[in-house]
């Protein structure tokens, strides 16, 4: 299986970049007390950090404006990370789900990084990250219908189906993280001149906590514009 980026991606968003973890053998079904404590502790961080005008926080801005650049109204598709971050700094804290995803929202309101997990058993053939064409469609998480997209969004996607809409806006249901996930695929989307070194620390550190506390193989990888492609 590889993970791909479109080249096309790169003429639209010439610096974004991608942080990758791969982690296989992972056992996500025991309650780890100590990921539900890191969630709490740094979602509390990230309610201290975001700042009254959650829109202008430099860790934010940078997704609105390609957001905007990519043709999606910002105030009304947010950005994974700008709709966790606002959650949190009402005071909402975010649910506990399951070990992996309890790691992966504490570790993006870490960094203030939008991550992603794919449950890697459940896709058919490469993910990639590309525009949408005629025939794609997508499942809204917590829903069984298919939903057309319209081409010319931008997607993660596998080889048959939608995988998240809006590049960063919404998930779909098909490869959600569950108890039964094994093997899983983590992107952290960013732009070099922007956030860089952090996608670098925060992939590096997501690589440790899963090691530390699933005992699992981790890879990791970096794509960007000079290397659009690797092999999980």
């Amino acid at each position: 299986m590889k993970f791909i980026v479109y080249p096309e991606i790169f003429e639209k968003l010439p610096d974004v970049c991608f942080g990758v973890v791969a982690a296989y053998g992972i056992d996500n079904k025991s309650h780890r007390q100590e990921i539900v404590r890191l969630l709490g502790d740094w979602s509390r961080e990230a309610r201290d950090g975001a700042g009254e005008d959650i829109k202008n926080n430099r860790s934010i801005v940078p997704y609105r404006m390609a957001f905007t650049h990519l043709g999606y109204n910002p105030n009304k598709y947010m950005s994974s990370i700008e709709a966790m971050v606002k959650r949190v700094a009402k005071g909402g804290d975010l649910p506990s789900i399951n070990p992996v995803v309890d790691l992966v929202n504490a570790v993006s309101l870490k960094y203030m990084l939008p991550m992603g997990a794919h449950d890697m058993d459940a896709l058919e053939g490469d993910i990639s990250v590309r525009f949408a064409v005629s025939g794609d469609t997508f499942i809204p998480l917590g829903e069984s219908g298919e939903e057309a997209v319209q081409p010319g969004e931008l997607v993660y996607a596998d080889d048959k189906r939608i995988r998240t809409r809006k590049w960063i806006w919404r998930q779909s249901d098909r490869g959600k993280i569950t108890n039964e996930s094994s093997n899983i695929f983590f992107p952290i989307d960013g732009f070099k001149g922007e956030n860089c070194n952090r996608i670098l620390e925060a992939r590096n550190r997501l690589a440790v906590l899963l090691e530390k506390h699933f005992g699992c193989k981790v890879e990791r990888h970096f794509v960007d514009m000079e290397n659009n492609q690797v092999e999980l």
